[in-house]
């Protein structure tokens, strides 16, 4: 992600650059546009990072070489995007090519990214169609490399397949993933709550998922919700 400060004394710049993906808008009680206090409002926007261009430095440009042989006629379909952010090599997959875009990166001699470090999910309302992220790390412990898999999913149709049968690791990362996001991971052997109780409703990791108003029940007790609590003056 990229934040951009585009505070004017607290109100919001109304121009989006042209080709940027705004994800999220972050305001505050304070800022620096002249107010000593600092009480004077804050507003930041955030924007995906862009797509690099070659070349990309360090080893990066070798992985994606690789891996575009690898994928032959299917490497401009498979593979959406590339982006260098904070000296990170991240690759945007589409989700009908993650299972063959992950083999190839684990059993090439020249990737050998043998470790999957779990997944994330992310939810960008603002992203219209790609709502969901699943973010993977991968480790090449043979050449001493890290870099990211990324990939989407729409709000309406939010299913990704599975990686377990290539990164048996993986299974409880992409049941927490599914519990706290609601994204469907096809194939999953088992994709039940992890963490959440088995009847719980929704997905609470959402951005559109409600804050309080909701009771917990810890050891027993039953907590009332932030909304029922006594107020102390």
């Amino acid at each position: 992600m990229t934040d951009v400060d585009n505070t004017q004394g607290g109100e919001l710049a109304p121009v989006v650059p042209e080709g940027r993906t705004l994800i999220n808008v972050r305001q505050g009680a304070f800022g620096a546009s002249g107010d000593t206090s600092g009480y004077d409002g804050l507003t930041r926007f955030v924007y995906m990072p862009d797509a690099a261009e070659r070349p990309y430095g360090s080893w990066f440009d070798q992985v994606v070489d690789v891996l575009e042989e690898l994928l032959g006629d299917d490497a401009s379909a498979a593979i959406e995007s590339v982006v260098v952010d904070r000296d990170e090599l991240t690759l945007h997959i589409a989700g009908s090519h993650l299972l063959s875009v992950c083999r190839h990166l684990r059993d090439d001699q020249d990737l050998r990214f043998e470790m999957c470090l779990g997944v994330s999910g992310v939810h960008y309302p603002a992203d219209a169609g790609r709502e969901f992220h699943a973010v993977y790390p991968m480790q090449s412990v043979t050449h001493s490399r890290r870099l990211r898999i990324e990939v989407s999913a729409p709000d309406e149709d939010p299913h990704i397949p599975s990686i377990t049968s290539i990164y048996p690791m993986n299974n409880w990362h992409e049941r927490e993933t599914w519990d706290f996001f609601g994204i469907v991971f096809d194939g999953h052997p088992s994709l039940a709550r992890i963490e959440m109780p088995d009847d719980w409703v929704g997905h609470p990791q959402r951005k559109d998922y409600p804050l309080g108003g909701i009771p917990v029940e810890y050891k027993g007790a039953e907590i009332p919700a932030p909304d029922e609590r006594r107020q102390y003056r």
